[in-house]
């Protein structure tokens, strides 16, 4: 509520916020008149949105239809049945029940709904990735995948009818696994190639995304890129950020016009060519054990030219005790370029090594 522009005309409904999302949305509309669209801009809310569509009898995506973006072996069947190259995989309740496993080797336990890396662990072993489920976790909300040794990448963008738009891929430096385990994680922009968006375009009609954002990521390998997992939102952290420097477009503006207004999807997109690529990179803090931390080792890169943007915690300011991407809870955080690919790359990687982050402890406490 607090972020709707006070201008924007229509009806603001508050809901209790107890029950579950669509329940609430729903008996809040009892005696309404039906609405025309229902969208949701959180990944977490795809599934309560398409609940009361199905509900309401509105146009989109019904839960059938936005499972296959939300549940990651059922993503990946509709992957491999497009004839898509995807790790090896099951769930893992089939695994427990015996069901063989088709590879050896490190192994990845995740769950089957998760975001941002949370609940994702790696084994060694197969046998040691079905021993590792959390206490109290249910088994049927996890699966198990081969370990894909590889650079990952991400493609972002907007589709209007299953078709990319307009559509930028990016680099990872570090991992979001490694970040949700407390190192700093970051991406770079790199070159869209015609087969790469051919790849996306398959990626997307697999899984059913017609008219949304995506962030998709996959492997890369000599042999092409592999997928991975795809979204239909706009990736956290700085991506959006970084995408709207490079092409100028805000992504949740244009997928609101594109589902909101016919043709609306026409916009220009700026190519800033290969020496002006953008990226992002942020430290973790929900791992510190301390509301307040210490930062060392900044000063060389703050002020650096190829920093665009750069938001850094005070010794008396706070930082998440939860995973968080965003600005205001993290330790730092920033945006960098323009910039070629490679010396964006090289900047964030000297970085991650030279800066620490560390609890602050009893000073910390005090303040």
């Amino acid at each position: 509520m607090a972020t709707l522009p006070p201008h924007l005309p229509g009806t603001r409904i508050e809901r209790p916020g107890i029950d579950a999302t669509e329940t609430e949305v729903i008996a809040a509309m009892a005696g309404r008149p039906r609405p025309d669209l229902v969208i949701a801009q959180s990944e977490f809310d795809l599934i309560a949105a398409a609940r009361v569509r199905e509900a309401l009898n509105v146009p989109g995506p019904w839960e059938a239809d936005v499972l296959p973006v939300r549940d990651k072996v059922v993503m990946k069947d509709a992957a491999a049945r497009a004839g898509l190259r995807v790790p090896r995989y099951l769930s893992l309740p089939a695994a427990l029940a015996g069901a063989e496993v088709p590879w050896q080797g490190r192994t990845v336990l995740k769950p089957l709904d998760g975001a941002s890396s949370l609940g994702v662990a790696t084994f060694d072993t197969v046998a040691e990735a079905l021993a590792g489920l959390p206490a109290g976790a249910d088994p049927d909300g996890f699966e198990v995948e081969e370990f894909i040794d590889g650079a990952i990448i991400h493609v972002d963008g907007l589709a209007v009818d299953g078709v990319p738009v307009v559509v930028q891929a990016s680099r990872y430096v570090g991992t979001l696994l490694g970040y949700a385990q407390g190192s700093p994680a970051g991406s770079v922009q790199i070159d869209t190639p015609p087969s790469l968006v051919e790849w996306t375009t398959d990626c997307l009609r697999a899984v059913g995304i017609t008219t949304s954002l995506f962030h998709l990521e996959g492997f890369e390998t000599p042999d092409g890129p592999v997928f991975l997992e795809v979204a239909a939102r706009f990736g956290g952290a700085g991506v959006a950020e970084s995408f709207e420097l490079a092409t100028g477009v805000h992504m949740p503006s244009v997928q609101l016009r594109a589902l909101s207004e016919a043709g609306a999807a026409k916009f220009d997109v700026r190519d800033c060519g290969p020496d002006a690529r953008y990226g992002w990179f942020v430290w973790p803090g929900h791992l510190l054990g301390d509301k307040f931390c210490e930062i060392t080792g900044t000063d060389r890169f703050r002020d650096d030219p190829r920093v665009y943007r750069w938001v850094e915690r005070a010794a008396d300011e706070p930082v998440s005790q939860t995973l968080s991407y965003a600005d205001y809870d993290v330790p730092i955080a920033g945006i960098v370029g323009p910039a070629p690919t490679e010396e964006l790359d090289r900047f964030l990687r000297e970085m991650f090594a030279a800066v620490t982050v560390t609890a602050a402890g009893k000073a910390a406490t005090d303040v």
